[in-house]
């Protein structure tokens, strides 16, 4: 009895002090709950508009081109004499890649030497009568004026059929020189005939000589000694190309930049470079882009030049390009996850300094991979929310959790 009497003592004690704890804890855990609703605000992390660099960039892949690049055709039909050349062959500006035989129009070259050659002879000896029908013109005037001249001072000295036999004479005389000078206009412009037919031959025999137009290297041979080769100008035959030779000494990176960026292209915009075949990085800016998009693919041809003279680099090789479309070392900037956009209006949730909600239109800028220029809207310094908006509404009181730059953006990656 007296046991059970202590146990019922030492329980009570127990349960006192149980008692006494809670009531000591409780009021504050109440109270602070209290103070919370009373001041309303809800934690909400922030961040702060602030200035940096920003450039917006596009990253694609494309391959490189010889900067010229063409089949090498005859322009009159042969065999193939000599070829000079093999695959793999340098070569420099006007240098015979391959020389053509041609029995016609070597024949044909020589007939119109001859006729020059002829016709030269016809010039020389019209001139000679020219001459000649000048001279006896001459000596015939003269004749014809000395008998009127002596009709004239003493009157019946000489018969008038003397005087009209010279002046018959005159007037032959006259046209013979006319004729002769027909004569010799004619032979000069048989002769002209004749030097643009030379002119004519001499440059097609020229033609047999296939010769590089721009320094290069070969890159296909499609014909070997003693083959015929088609005209290059022919429209009722197929011909054949004598070699391909390519400019490598420049090459051209293509880029088909997307239909949503051409608009953004300019010449001279920066270029990163990453060759994978030569784990190697090269700058380079825009050189040209075709201002016309390819209706299958809707992209826009762009083209950087790069200076291969060293040779590293292989027409076709592909490489992954960082192209920059625009930079500002000063924008102002927001993290991604603080902006909400419907079409063309974009928000963001600011804290004033009553850390109170406000929502606020801002136009936007370039935008970045974590953050996003702000053009308009917004001052430096300005506290936005980041994280889920769905949880606040404007006007509502916040217990701001400011985040460093790299904090904000290690959320937004998240």
């Amino acid at each position: 009895m007296k046991k059970t009497k202590v146990w019922m003592a030492l329980a009570g004690v127990g349960l006192a002090g149980v008692l006494a704890w809670w009531i000591g804890k409780t009021p504050g855990k109440v109270n602070g709950e209290a103070g919370a609703e009373q001041a309303g605000a809800v934690p909400a992390a922030v961040a702060r508009v602030q200035r940096g660099a920003l450039q917006n960039s596009l990253r694609i892949a494309g391959e490189f081109k010889p900067f010229q690049d063409v089949d090498l055709h005859a322009k009159v039909a042969g065999y193939i004499r000599t070829m000079y050349v093999d695959v793999g062959d340098h070569v420099k500006e006007g240098q015979v890649i391959a020389v053509l035989e041609i029995p016609e129009l070597a024949a044909e070259l020589a007939g119109a030497d001859a006729s020059v050659r002829r016709w030269h002879e016809e010039i020389r000896r019209a001139q000679g009568d020219v001459q000649r029908a000048e001279s006896a013109h001459a000596a015939a005037h003269a004749a014809c004026e000395r008998l009127e001249q002596a009709a004239a001072t003493r009157p019946g000295i000489v018969a008038q059929q003397e005087i009209d036999d010279a002046h018959a004479k005159d007037l032959e005389g006259e046209a013979q020189v006319a004729s002769v000078r027909a004569a010799l206009s004619s032979a000069q412009q048989q002769l002209e005939m004749a030097q643009a037919n030379q002119k004519q031959y001499g440059a097609l025999a020229n033609y047999s000589r296939i010769v590089a137009p721009f320094a290069g290297v070969i890159t296909t041979r499609y014909a070997d000694t003693g083959a015929l080769i088609a005209a290059g100008t022919s429209s009722s035959a197929q011909s054949m190309s004598v070699v391909h030779l390519a400019q490598i000494s420049k090459l051209r990176l293509v880029l088909p930049i997307p239909e949503s960026m051409a608009g953004q292209i300019r010449v001279g915009n920066s270029v990163k470079v990453h060759v994978q075949a030569l784990n190697q990085d090269i700058e380079g800016k825009v050189s040209r882009f075709a201002n016309s998009l390819d209706l299958q693919t809707r992209t826009m041809e762009t083209e950087i030049d790069f200076d291969n003279r060293d040779g590293k680099l292989i027409p076709e090789m592909y490489a992954e390009t960082a192209l920059t479309l625009a930079a500002n070392k000063s924008a102002l900037l927001v993290p991604l996850e603080a902006v909400a956009q419907t079409g063309n209006d974009a928000t963001v949730l600011a804290v004033n300094g009553n850390n109170l909600i406000e929502e606020k239109h801002v136009k936007l800028g370039m935008q970045g991979t974590t953050r996003v220029e702000v053009l308009s809207g917004l001052s430096e310094n300005d506290r936005v929310i980041i994280g889920n908006r769905s949880q606040f509404r404007s006007g509502e009181k916040v217990a701001p959790k400011e985040l460093t730059p790299r904090s904000a953006e290690a959320a937004g990656a998240s």
